[in-house]
């Protein structure tokens, strides 16, 4: 049976803290996050890194079903500074990660007051982390078998 996509939904985006996350919605993020970085990239590495019980996780959902995620953790966690990790899209070319991104970059404002954020993009992503802001901060390294660099994001004082 093939299932009916809705073109014409709004995407909903969720905001929690580890601790407010129902069981199924840990399973569905830590699912998909699996499925992408693990299975569709071919990566063995570990996802469970214990910084997810300090982030905030957001993600987006069209009727029901995610099809974008990230989680903003605190400066001292994952990175020295503030940082957004784990970005997926579900349903690429829909401008979901894009939304995902920009609602990442607010959360990280607004929950932990970032004026400076720091993310590791795979490389090949560079462009569109550009797009929303952010800026090539490292020479390409090598994470879990594959290349990445340091973007940094800084909040223009008007």
């Amino acid at each position: 049976m093939n299932e009916m996509i809705n073109e014409t939904a709004m995407p909903v985006l969720h905001k929690k803290a580890f601790k407010e996350l129902t069981t199924d919605e840990l399973y569905e993020l830590l699912r998909i996050r699996s499925e992408v970085f693990v299975v569709e990239q071919n990566c063995v590495y570990q996802d469970l890194d214990g910084d997810d019980q300090e982030a905030i996780h957001l993600w987006l959902t069209v009727d029901g079903r995610v099809v974008a995620q990230a989680r903003v953790c605190p400066a001292g966690t994952h990175m020295k500074e503030i940082s957004i990790g784990r970005v997926i899209t579900t349903e690429r070319g829909r401008g979901y990660g894009r939304q995902m991104m920009l609602d990442a970059i607010d959360a990280a404002i607004c929950h932990f007051g970032a004026t400076h954020i720091d993310i590791e993009a795979q490389e090949y992503a560079k462009g569109f982390y550009e797009s929303v802001g952010f800026a090539q901060s490292s020479d390409t390294f090598m994470l879990d078998g594959i290349p990445h660099i340091k973007m940094t994001w800084t909040k223009e004082c008007l």
